[in-house]
């Protein structure tokens, strides 16, 4: 029975892993936006070090932050789209009043996210140790694997929330799947240590994930520690992201039922 429902579910999983493969198949410009963007940022940047004749553990300090920030744009776009696509085409209410749940939807979607995030993730690491001289496997698989799997899961926490923004808001909510990600640019010390920052906001960046994992992930190239179990509190905040984040996609999908938006939506 419990072999069943896992393979039930697992099906309808995959309808959604087939949806954004279609979509990444099929739209040129969903792949030109999952490989060009990552690529320019950290050639962009690896040029400015070599420019200002960077000390190489500092090369390593920015080129962490770049390539995590390829991983997190690139891991949320899947989960953002699979609503956003739905919204665009006028098609929301039949896939919501499919035999599915949200769970399926995020989930689908989001293994096909990690897929991409790690082909991204390989040509931005593979890029960096040619042209730079950065290899990020000298820190070990165990911490590499730690560090990847709590930026995964927070780009999930990401796509989670703007699926929630299109529920409420249409296809406006694209926005989101930008903006959310440019504001842990800002807080989260993807290009310089967050104690640079005016105090409010270092408060604000020690209440985001991604900055743990950051900081978790620079102590293996000698970087000093703001505070102990960077790696515990980094998942802590991540999972309690996510919970509240799929709390706030479900009441925003019974508030788009309820109030007309979803059929307003759709055709």
């Amino acid at each position: 029975m419990y072999s069943l429902s896992l393979q039930v579910n697992l099906i309808q999983s995959n309808a959604f892993f087939f949806k954004m493969w279609l979509v990444t198949k099929k739209r040129v410009f969903h792949i030109f936006e999952i490989l060009f963007w990552p690529t320019i940022g950290l050639v962009s940047v690896g040029l400015l070090t070599r420019f200002l004749h960077l000390e190489p553990n500092m090369v390593a300090f920015i080129l962490i932050g770049v390539i995590a920030l390829g991983v997190l744009q690139i891991g949320q776009l899947d989960i953002s789209y699979v609503i956003l696509y739905s919204v665009w085409n006028k098609s929301l209410k039949h896939e919501i009043a499919a035999p599915v749940t949200m769970f399926h939807l995020i989930f689908g979607s989001w293994l096909l996210g990690i897929i991409h995030s790690l082909l991204i993730f390989f040509l931005l690491s593979g890029f960096s140790a040619y042209a730079f001289g950065f290899r990020f496997l000298d820190s070990g698989i165990t911490p590499l694997l730690l560090f990847y799997f709590g930026l995964i899961l927070s780009s999930a926490m990401i796509g989670i929330i703007v699926c929630a923004l299109a529920l409420r808001f249409g296809g406006r909510a694209h926005v989101g799947a930008t903006s959310i990600v440019s504001v842990l640019i800002l807080l989260s010390g993807v290009y310089y240590p967050v104690d640079i920052l005016p105090k409010p906001l270092e408060v604000i960046s020690y209440c985001i994930p991604v900055t743990y994992f950051l900081e978790y992930f620079r102590t293996l190239y000698g970087f000093e520690a703001s505070c102990d179990y960077l790696l515990a509190k980094g998942y802590l905040l991540v999972l309690l992201y996510l919970a509240l984040t799929v709390s706030a996609l479900l009441h925003a999908l019974r508030h788009a039922k309820k109030s007309g938006i979803l059929l307003r939506m759709s055709e």
